[in-house]
C-alpha cells in the first residue's frame, strides 16, 4: 500500500518535471542606433525549442553518461580554464587563440544595433531569415514609439549590425502591429541554394490539372491548427511508460505510388 502511494506521488512528480517545456531565455539588453538617436532596448528569444530533451544512458545500468575533456597527449582531464581555441592550418597544426585575443576582434559598438539603410522587406529572400527577437523598450521609451510609427508609415525595414553572444549578425527590424521585431540574417556564404537548370515541357492539361488541384487546397494560415505530431506522439508514449504502459505504433497511411503524372493528378482531385 505504501509502495503505491509513494509510486503515484512519484510519478505526478514526474509528470510535472516533464511538462516544464518553457525554458526562460535571458534577456538581452541592447540599443538601436537611428542615426544619432539612441533607443535602450531589450531583445526577448521569440522561439522556444519544443522538443523533448533525452539524456544518453548506459543500457546495461541505466546510469547517465558523461562528458569530460580529456587530453591523449597528457592522459589528463582538463579544466575549463584550461582551455584556448586553435584554428587547423594544416594537418596537426594549430594557430592558438586565447580570450583576449578574440576579444580583440569584435567590432566596434558590439552592444549596439546600429542601423546602416532602410529596405523594402520583399527585397529579402526568406531563406536568409535565422531567428527572431521581440524588441521591447527600457525606460519611458518615446524615442522607441516615435521609430515604430516611423516605420510602420515607411513600409520598409531597418537593415542593421549587431553581436549576439559571440557571433556577429547583420539583422532587419520591422514593425509588427504593436512592436519591432529583430530577424537575425545568414550571411550570403551561408546560404546555398540549388539551382534547377533543366528544361521541362509542361502539358497545358496536366497544368490545369495541377492548377484546379491547388485550388481545392488552397487555405489560410493559422499556426494554432499545426501541431508537432512527432512530439506529441514522444509526449503520450513517456505517460504511457510512466503509467507502465508498452509504446504503441503509430498507425500510418498505406499510399499507393502512381507513375503516370495525370493518373495522379485526376485521382487526387477525386479524393479531395
Amino acid at each position: 500500500m505504501y509502495f503505491f502511494i509513494w509510486f503515484q506521488i512519484h510519478k505526478i512528480n514526474l509528470k510535472k518535471q516533464y511538462y516544464k517545456w518553457v525554458i526562460c531565455m535571458p534577456n538581452i539588453h541592447s540599443s538601436i542606433n537611428f542615426a544619432l538617436v539612441n533607443i535602450p532596448v531589450v531583445m526577448n528569444p521569440i522561439i522556444k525549442n519544443n522538443d523533448t530533451s533525452f539524456n544518453q544512458l548506459h543500457e546495461k545500468c541505466g546510469s547517465r553518461i558523461n562528458y569530460i575533456k580529456y587530453c591523449p597527449k597528457c592522459k589528463a582531464k582538463v579544466k575549463e580554464a584550461d582551455l584556448v581555441k586553435g584554428y587547423e592550418y594544416e594537418q596537426n597544426k594549430y594557430i592558438v587563440f586565447n580570450k583576449e585575443e578574440l576579444n580583440k576582434l569584435k567590432p566596434e559598438n558590439e552592444k549596439e544595433i546600429d542601423i546602416i539603410a532602410f529596405v523594402p522587406l520583399k527585397d529579402i529572400d526568406p531563406m536568409y531569415f535565422e531567428k527572431s527577437y521581440d524588441i521591447d523598450v527600457e525606460g519611458k521609451g518615446k524615442a522607441y514609439y516615435l521609430f515604430c510609427e516611423a516605420l510602420k508609415k515607411s513600409k520598409l525595414v531597418a537593415l542593421a549590425k549587431t553581436v549576439i553572444g559571440s557571433k556577429f549578425y547583420y539583422c532587419i527590424l520591422r514593425f509588427n502591429e504593436q512592436n519591432i521585431i529583430l530577424t537575425t540574417l545568414y550571411f550570403e556564404e551561408e546560404v546555398h541554394e540549388h539551382k534547377d537548370s533543366s528544361d521541362y515541357k509542361i502539358d497545358d492539361k496536366e497544368l490545369d490539372l495541377a492548377m484546379q488541384l491547388i485550388n481545392s487546397l488552397k487555405g489560410k494560415f493559422e499556426p494554432s491548427k499545426y501541431k508537432d505530431e512527432y512530439q506529441n506522439n514522444i509526449r503520450k508514449a513517456i505517460d504511457a511508460k510512466l503509467d507502465g504502459k508498452a509504446v504503441k505504433s503509430v498507425k500510418k497511411k498505406n499510399k499507393k505510388q502512381i507513375s503516370d503524372l495525370m493518373e495522379a493528378l485526376e485521382k487526387s482531385l477525386k479524393t479531395k
